[in-house]
């Protein structure tokens, strides 16, 4: 690999408002302030676990499908696997990242930052990509024209050619980490509470109230006492003996932490609202059925992964392709994978598709990445042994 940016370069100097930083100086140190006092950037978003497990639903499903390089031909395509770019993209897309850790790691860059997921390509001397490389997140910055939004990308400093870079970014600009993280804030503000709830006792149970005055001593006395009556493992169901008139106040519960379940299991749902995951898939199964969790499962399919595998097939088109070759060539997902239903299901339905005509045998066969047959490319109907017969459209037809 040739890195072009090992050195160290004089730059014009370029003065900043530290007052008022850019969103991405902000997120890169973990310092956007919330109302809850929690500063929230990508990393601590990511202590979150409903945080964490929506990225990976997403991120981790958009990079198991297949990736392909398609070719029109007039009205028609398919696969170029010849290309360059479908050598890159099927296997290492350099010497130490596969193509499946790169579609992860943009897509989660772009979940977790405003200034989405960055690659750079290096060309080789004709121009063609000859390796993808990931930069770690901050490392590389992009700055947007504010009339036209054309993108100014910066590597180590130096500015790097636009058609040099996979940019894969969120709608509205902000990624769902920024958007939401009061409700990411405020979820990591529960946690925090029952760690120390459960770990040191954040709430005591209750107080021993004196009537008499007491000093110093005989307080830490009369604690040490009862501690060593009534707390630990073994002092369950002890009889309490108060002296001095001494009386046992319990602590109530407030509303509020009557409801800590409920509040920490709502902000799952929120949570899953910001990056349009279904709470099942965060394993939020309180309302879950086997109805409609099917129902969800489709709905993330539709209106939550295809988004971003639009958005990462655009990017990596725009980028690894001259502007001829867009004309022809794209990079395109294979959600096949992801529609899969069981085998029997699967089965009854190629099987009814084939005998409606609507593919023949050896297009059901790819479906289950068989092999093709000799004679498997007519459009017949294995049920009743009759071809398609071809339409001339004439009046003598039968049709009226």
């Amino acid at each position: 690999m040739i890195w072009p940016f090992n050195r160290k370069t004089v730059e014009v100097e370029q003065k900043s408002n530290l007052s008022s930083p850019e969103s991405w100086l902000t997120e890169l140190f973990g310092s956007t302030p919330t109302n809850s006092g929690v500063n929230i950037g990508p990393e601590s978003a990511l202590r979150v676990p409903a945080v964490s497990a929506a990225v990976r639903a997403i991120s981790e499903a958009a990079a198991t499908l297949d990736l392909t390089v398609m070719q029109r031909d007039g009205a028609t395509q398919r696969p170029a696997p010849e290309h360059p770019v479908a050598r890159l993209l099927t296997g290492q897309v350099n010497g130490w990242t596969p193509a499946y850790n790169l579609v992860r790691d943009l897509t989660a860059d772009a979940l977790l930052s405003d200034a989405g997921g960055l690659a750079w390509i290096n060309r080789i001397g004709d121009g063609r990509p000859a390796e993808i490389i990931h930069p770690p997140r901050g490392s590389m910055f992009v700055q947007h024209d504010e009339l036209t939004r054309e993108p100014r990308y910066q590597l180590q400093g130096r500015r790097v050619p636009m058609e040099d870079v996979i940019h894969v970014t969120s709608p509205f600009g902000r990624s769902p980490v920024s958007l939401a993280r009061e409700a990411i804030a405020v979820s990591l503000v529960l946690e925090r509470h029952a760690a120390r709830l459960f770990g040191r006792g954040a709430r005591p149970s209750g107080a021993l109230m004196f009537p008499k005055g007491m000093g110093e001593e005989a307080v830490k006395r009369a604690r040490a006492a009862w501690q060593a009556t009534h707390e630990g493992e073994n002092a369950t169901g002890r009889t309490a003996i108060l002296f001095d008139g001494a009386e046992f106040v319990p602590f109530q519960l407030n509303s509020t932490d009557s409801q800590f379940l409920e509040n920490r299991r709502f902000q799952i749902t929120e949570i899953a609202r910001a990056f349009r995951v279904p709470p099942q898939m965060l394993f939020d199964l309180e309302r879950a059925t086997w109805s409609n969790a099917e129902s969800m499962g489709r709905e993330f399919l539709s209106y939550s992964l295809e988004p971003w595998l639009r958005a990462l097939e655009g990017a990596l088109t725009q980028a690894l392709f001259s502007e001829d070759e867009r004309e022809t060539y794209r990079v395109h997902f294979d959600r096949d994978d992801l529609t899969r239903a069981n085998l029997n299901d699967r089965a009854t339905a190629i099987n009814s598709l084939i005998s409606s005509r609507v593919l023949n045998p050896n297009e059901g066969r790819a479906w289950l990445d068989l092999q093709p047959y000799e004679g498997g490319e007519e459009y017949a109907n294995p049920n009743t042994g009759g071809v398609q017969p071809e339409r001339t459209g004439g009046a003598d037809d039968g049709l009226e």
